[in-house]
């Protein structure tokens, strides 16, 4: 093979394997502004219970959102939340979660972004944050929130003999 024809070769294989990266790729990127707008609104969501503003913190949720926390009987809708926790926010003054570095985790496709999260609480240690935003008119809004205990895999199984005790019905 001559250096000509190799230099050809070379080129044809170079092109051929972008092509494919490129084809491969998803069809629409999220924009970063997006991104950093949805970080902004949990920013502002963890704010805004931490300082038990609640009308900033509830008009983050879209009106159909649902909460959902961490004992299995806690699947409410906003006005529900909003009887559980206003109360709350005028007796103890909100209630504190600070991300951990580094462990949020966002994806966004089109209007929908789902995003994961650590946080610590001085009461439950760390726990998970968990949702669904949608993009209503121009603002991210929250859909659905999960809060989560986080049990480490060696503590599980006597983590759910405490549960069974507490909760024959489990």
């Amino acid at each position: 093979m001559t250096r000509k024809q190799f230099t050809v070769c070379a080129v044809v294989m170079t092109l051929g394997v972008l092509v494919g990266a490129v084809v491969g790729m998803p069809q629409s990127l999220p924009d970063a502004t997006e991104h950093k707008s949805v970080w902004r609104t949990l920013d502002t969501l963890h704010k805004a219970a931490s300082e038990a503003d609640g009308e900033t913190y509830f008009n983050l949720f879209a009106p159909d959102a649902v909460f959902i926390g961490t004992d299995a009987t806690e699947r409410w809708t906003l006005d529900e939340f909003k009887a559980f926790a206003e109360p709350r926010f005028d007796a103890v003054g909100g209630w504190t979660y600070t991300l951990k570095p580094g462990t949020r985790k966002i994806r966004i496709e089109g209007d929908i972004a789902w995003f994961d999260e650590l946080m610590q609480n001085e009461k439950y240690g760390t726990c998970r944050g968990s949702g669904v935003l949608r993009k209503v008119e121009s603002e991210w809004k929250l859909e659905q929130y999960v809060l989560s205990l986080t049990v480490p895999n060696d503590v599980a199984l006597a983590v759910v003999e405490l549960i069974r005790d507490a909760d024959p019905q489990q």
